[in-house]
């Protein structure tokens, strides 16, 4: 009888150190899906994170929403040749220039662009302080050697230029008065239309964009020019679309304004 019960014990504390084995063994596979677990939840907040701050800092100075890289030496259109190398630290100033009632209604700004000049007719009538502040930048070489760093091709159609850095928060470190707006419905920014980029009413600086195809937008940015000719340099940048082959973004072929110049007669 001794026998059987001290065999039975045995047999009783086999089982249940077995048990504690597989107890042991599924706790430390609890554990480690817990650490995984943990590692990829804090990635996904982290990667969130920043992609909420890419898509913030895109929108600030557009339309509805622009930062790129700087532009490369390639050319994808046949009528473009390699940029030049672009400006990084843009001149600042402390205040607008005051508006300008002589200039002519003629007033032209004509950029020149690696993939050939765009003339800008102005609207100095409609857009006294915007026209005087983009003749002012212009004439201050202000444009000289900036990328153009945002197209987009889907919704809206413009090419956005202006920004020195490249980045689309770029400045002159004044903004001028929202002007000429148009109206709320339709096709309210025609191809052809030069307005100001902004980050909210009466935020404009020295941003600005090229509508190569009609859009209607929200009627918040200040339509200061028209494109008298050179839009066909526009529309071939935008056939060539954006550099990640997405709809908003740098565009595929580098374009940067080599010369910004006024012609006032």
């Amino acid at each position: 009888m001794s026998s059987s019960n001290k065999r039975q014990r045995e047999l009783a504390k086999a089982k249940y150190e077995r048990q504690q084995a597989r107890r042991q063994t599924r706790h430390q596979h609890r554990r480690r899906n817990q650490r995984i677990t943990a590692i990829i939840v804090v990635a996904a907040l982290v990667l969130g994170s920043v992609a909420w701050i890419v898509v913030g800092s895109r929108s600030e100075g557009s339309p509805t929403a622009e930062a790129s890289p700087a532009a490369t030496t390639s050319s994808v259109v046949a009528s473009c040749t390699g940029p030049t190398t672009t400006t990084t630290t843009p001149k600042t100033y402390t205040k607008a220039p005051a508006i300008d009632s002589t200039l002519p209604a003629t007033t032209t700004i004509t950029l020149v662009t690696n993939c050939g000049p765009i003339v800008i007719r102005t609207l100095p009538k409609l857009a006294p302080a915007t026209v005087a502040s983009e003749v002012f930048l212009a004439e201050q070489g202000y444009y000289d050697q900036t990328p153009c760093h945002r197209l987009t091709t889907e919704g809206i159609y413009v090419l956005q230029c202006g920004d020195p850095t490249g980045s689309g928060s770029g400045g002159p470190g004044y903004t001028v008065p929202d002007e000429n707006l148009p109206k709320a419905d339709g096709v309210n920014y025609p191809a052809g239309t030069v307005a100001m980029a902004n980050a909210g009413r009466g935020t404009a600086g020295s941003q600005f964009f090229i509508v190569y195809q009609d859009t209607t937008l929200p009627a918040d940015y200040t339509i200061w020019g028209t494109v008298e000719s050179g839009l066909d340099v526009v529309t071939s940048v935008a056939a060539a679309g954006v550099a990640d082959g997405s709809t908003d973004g740098a565009p595929a072929q580098p374009v940067v304004i080599e010369q910004a110049t006024v012609k006032r007669a």
